[in-house]
């Protein structure tokens, strides 16, 4: 099998993952709109806390699988990082800032997961990487830009922490793992749980009392933790420990394109030409983000070649290819 074959066979067999994968953000995406047309207002702590905690303790109790040693301080850090600050401030932004300038402020991601993976991953951004994530932060903007407004400094500074924290967040995922014998599903009750349990008691010092629900509340709550958390973060969280960093953060921009189909479809919000050129372009660089770089050089694998040297060329290198696959995994 030729290095070309063997790479293109690599990338059919982890489409299913990425398909899967994908659906996490795509849901993500209806955040915008089931919180300012559904949820209380300026409420962010504790939509964030209904949101993660419920979905926490459900997850939990499917496996009844605790931590051990280092995993708990382990889960308190990445359930601070992906829920207990990410949660507070993705809210604090959408309640101050149009869904779009939000998103547009979110779409740096990329980026931001590229630069911390080589500080901790040792993952070196290619050039193919850094072009198709300023093209995916383009394509974002260009849907979104009319959106945009007067800016509002709160709402700017939040939306990009929440970016900063859940990159961040990401990359420690890939970099620990999980323990042997704990499966992905524990893993996001873990973070669920412990992200809800540290945004409790600020939203009780902050926002005091839970604010009296309707029937349009309740529902959107229900969908938020169920469907927009519960199994899209254990969806998520399953595709970082099957796919790189890289392509896992480039499915990001799908978060903000069905934010605009839905304000579309359910908002009545018209598309220009421009904002569906724009979608196109960050749409185009979601799908080259899951291409992986060919094997090349000494990552290349070797090409058996009869020798007096035992059917191995001279000076051929000796990193089998399973190997290579798992430092990449």
């Amino acid at each position: 099998m030729t290095a070309h074959t063997a790479h293109a066979s690599q990338t059919a067999s982890r489409l299913p993952v990425i398909a899967l994968t994908a659906l996490a953000p795509i849901s993500w995406g209806t955040t915008y709109a089931v919180t300012t047309e559904f949820l209380p207002a300026d409420r962010p702590l504790f939509t964030g806390l209904v949101r993660a905690l419920p979905a926490g303790l459900l997850l939990l109790a499917i496996p009844r699988t605790l931590p051990r040693g280092v995993w708990w301080g382990k889960a308190a850090v990445l359930g601070a990082l992906n829920i207990g600050a990410f949660f507070p401030l993705l809210f604090l932004s959408a309640y101050r800032l149009p869904g779009g300038m939000a998103a547009v402020v979110g779409s740096v991601g990329p980026l931001f997961v590229a630069g911390l993976a080589t500080v901790l991953l040792g993952e070196r951004p290619t050039v193919r990487t850094l072009l198709t994530g300023i093209a995916a932060a383009l394509g974002v903007s260009l849907v979104v830009l009319k959106a945009a407004g007067a800016l509002d400094t709160v709402g700017v500074v939040a939306a990009l922490a929440s970016t900063a924290s859940m990159s961040t967040g990401t990359v420690l995922t890939k970099r620990w793992g999980r323990p042997a014998g704990v499966g992905p599903l524990a893993l996001t009750g873990w973070q669920l749980t412990a992200g809800g349990l540290l945004i409790a008691p600020v939203a009780l010092l902050v926002e005091g009392a839970p604010p009296a629900l309707d029937g349009r509340a309740v529902g959107g709550y229900l969908y938020l933790a169920l469907a927009n958390t519960a199994v899209s973060y254990w969806l998520w969280f399953r595709g970082i420990g099957r796919l790189s960093a890289t392509q896992v953060t480039f499915l990001g921009p799908l978060s903000p394109l069905t934010a605009a189909v839905v304000g579309w479809a359910a908002l009545g919000q018209a598309l220009t030409p421009l904002q569906l050129l724009g979608m196109a372009v960050a749409f185009g660089a979601t799908v080259l983000g899951q291409l992986r770089p060919r094997p090349t050089g000494l990552l290349a694998p070797p090409t058996p070649m009869p020798s007096p040297s035992g059917g191995r060329r001279p000076g051929a290198p000796l990193v089998a290819r399973a190997d290579r696959d798992r430092t990449h995994r």
